[in-house]
């Protein structure tokens, strides 16, 4: 199954939406975005992972890794 984006191909027409398709759109994602549930949602605290795994103290998931990219930059 192949799950990359679709290659541009060079014969094929480019169409752009409609201007009033792009609108209602807009307008529509924004109702969606201001609704009482998206607001709810919105302010659902999300509980901290407490795993050390996946929250390392030095917030980097390789830590030697990290200090050594750090290093470079500053070079």
């Amino acid at each position: 199954m192949d799950l990359s984006f679709a290659r541009l191909d060079r014969d094929t027409a480019v169409t752009a939406m409609p201007t009033d398709l792009a609108v209602l759109l807009v307008g529509v994602a924004a109702r969606q975005a201001a609704s009482p549930t998206a607001c709810t949602q919105a302010r659902l605290d999300v509980p901290a992972a407490e795993d050390p795994l996946l929250a390392p103290e030095h917030g980097a998931f390789h830590g030697p890794a990290a200090a050594a990219i750090t290093r470079r930059k500053q070079e």
